[in-house]
């Protein structure tokens, strides 16, 4: 599904902030992506998400060179990875609703076959009362859930999530973990980025692991 072969990863003239990373993410795999503060791991996600390219090496997703890939089917490809990033990035002059229903809307799908789904995902990340809410009166944490539903509306064949927990307190980090691993369990492969110790001793993963720009892989 994701291969990467040797990719080194560097800004302008500076040393590679990334290099020598060599991994595969498996078809219905759950990994966390781990490390220091400042290692690299959004950096990486970037790349995952095809908006970085590497300096150098291989990376293929779905079977595509990245490096090859014109930029007109970029969007068709991105539209199978489903992203949670650490700022959120949701429109504050639509509805908590609307935005999580946005990929769905862009794809021309009628609001009528997709309601019922939006309202239930939005209940299990603890935001069912807040369907109208606008961003701007959300919490930093119910902003992170509402991110996270909208990644998910999609049933997208890969997750990337950037700190998915990290506002929000120790309970609800514990269900939104489980919405994680039940969403794997349908199929998806699910790649969260975090330095949250806890969190991932509750689930038995494979750990990628950042440090001073290479990684190491614990199984």
């Amino acid at each position: 599904m994701i291969r990467f072969e040797n990719v080194g990863l560097r800004y302008g003239m500076g040393a590679e902030v990334l290099r020598d990373l060599s991994f595969e993410i498996a078809p219905r795999s759950f990994q966390f992506l781990t490390g220091p503060s400042g290692a690299g791991k959004s950096t990486l996600l970037r790349l995952l998400f095809m908006s970085l390219k590497p300096t150098r090496g291989l990376i293929q997703i779905f079977d595509r060179d990245v490096a090859t890939l014109p930029r007109t089917e970029l969007p068709a490809l991105r539209r199978r990875i489903g992203v949670v990033f650490q700022d959120f990035r949701l429109l504050d002059h639509l509805t908590t609703f609307e935005n999580v229903a946005l990929p769905l809307r862009v794809l021309g799908r009628d609001e009528a076959s997709y309601r019922a789904d939006v309202i239930e995902l939005l209940k299990w990340v603890g935001l069912g009362d807040r369907v109208q809410a606008l961003p701007p009166i959300l919490s930093g944490g119910e902003k992170q859930r509402a991110a996270i539903a909208r990644a998910l509306i999609g049933q997208p064949e890969i997750l990337l999530a950037d700190e998915p927990t990290g506002n929000v307190d120790p309970p609800l980090a514990k269900r939104l973990l489980r919405l994680f691993i039940e969403l794997n369990k349908l199929g998806t492969s699910v790649v969260i980025a975090t330095h949250d110790i806890g969190l991932m001793n509750q689930f038995d993963a494979r750990r990628l692991v950042l440090h001073e720009g290479r990684l190491s892989i614990y199984e």
